[in-house]
């Protein structure tokens, strides 16, 4: 791929994408974003049946950084090293991931309704699970099982893109329903032929997603993964801004937009595929949130991406402070952010609706 410094000084850029008027009427600290998902992290490990204040998870976390005892007790330590600390993160990961690599899909298919399940992600990652889980497997095996799921479940639908027409993104769009169709039916297949007293209630309970079972293992395995995609959707920014305005538009500019298009769909794959491994499929986050986001700093993909993480990670902290604080029994992740989500949606949609025209 042509690498050009597509930057907001560079006088060639399309005016339409560098500098949109939106985005100088309403700018946007990213600092005072990450100071607030701290502050919703500190305060979602204060939650649960064993109260802890502020301070005591602020001295525990810092002992534990410059490696000394914490005067908080034994308690107060595994509590929050053990247990809350893994699930705030899996959900400031899961919600960070979902969240850019919709913002990526929506930019890279110029389409509204674009989520990282949109090329069958979610249904291959959830076969590989299940499927797992059908052979006994253990709960690494699972999450690997998932990941790979998904990466197969793209490759498959981008291999039947490339097969059917180069370059064509509906065709892409179309494998994917297609692929997404085909791994649902499996899915259902081995809900069909499992256990039903034994192996069945933890199938249902995964395709639900929760972050319960998140543990420090979990992260240790996911999050490069994650993080690399996000990585790469950053640093590709700029290019794919250009992407936003047309093919034509990007390939003027000496981008080449079939790689780049590869590219960012392995990267939005591999954050999807590592978010589903650890809270299973966790619908509707990737859809939102970077409507939201672009509601606050407006579709500019350069300011679009980093917004739509940071507010992802809070979003599902939230979420999940709500599953597990709200009712005697925790709440499936999955349904609370459909719950949320579907009314949400369409009051952001109908508001942002003019972005889209």
């Amino acid at each position: 791929m042509n690498a050009i410094n597509h930057t907001p000084e560079n006088p060639g850029m399309h005016a339409d994408v560098v500098a949109p008027t939106y985005c100088s009427q309403r700018p946007w600290s990213m600092a005072a974003m990450v100071f607030g998902v701290l502050v919703i992290a500190i305060f979602s490990m204060s939650l649960g049946h064993y109260p802890l204040s502020s301070a005591t998870i602020l001295d525990v976390l810092w002992s534990a950084l410059i490696g000394r005892d914490s005067a908080q007790g034994s308690a107060a330590n595994n509590v929050v090293l053990a247990v809350r600390l893994p699930r705030v993160l899996a959900a400031m990961l899961v919600g960070a991931s979902l969240s850019s690599a919709g913002a990526a899909f929506q930019t890279l298919f110029r389409n509204p309704l674009a989520s990282p399940a949109i090329l069958g992600v979610s249904a291959g990652a959830g076969f590989g699970a299940l499927l797992a889980m059908l052979l006994s497997a253990g709960g690494l095996m699972v999450q690997g099982a998932a990941f790979a799921g998904g990466v197969v479940a793209v490759g498959a639908a981008v291999f039947i893109a490339s097969r059917l027409g180069r370059g064509s993104v509906l065709l892409l769009v179309l494998s994917g329903l297609v692929v997404s169709a085909l791994f649902q039916a499996l899915t259902s297949a081995l809900k069909f032929i499992a256990d039903p007293l034994n192996i069945l209630p933890a199938m249902v309970f995964w395709l639900l997603g929760g972050l319960g079972q998140a543990s420090l293992a979990d992260l240790i395995y996911a999050s490069p993964f994650a993080l690399v995609g996000i990585a790469v959707l950053f640093l590709l920014r700029w290019p794919t801004q250009v992407l936003e305005a047309g093919d034509d538009e990007a390939k003027t500019m000496g981008i080449s937009v079939r790689p780049l298009r590869l590219i960012l769909i392995a990267a939005a794959t591999l954050t999807t595929a590592a978010a589903i491994s650890i809270a299973g499929t966790v619908g509707w986050v990737g859809l939102l949130v970077p409507h939201l986001a672009r509601l606050l700093v407006g579709p500019t993909y350069t300011l679009l991406l980093p917004t739509s993480a940071l507010l992802g990670a809070g979003y599902l902290l939230i979420v999940d402070d709500v599953c597990r604080s709200a009712f005697s029994t925790e709440l499936p992740l999955g349904i609370a952010t459909a719950i949320l989500g579907a009314p949400t949606f369409v009051v952001v949609l109908m508001r942002a609706r003019r972005q889209w025209s």
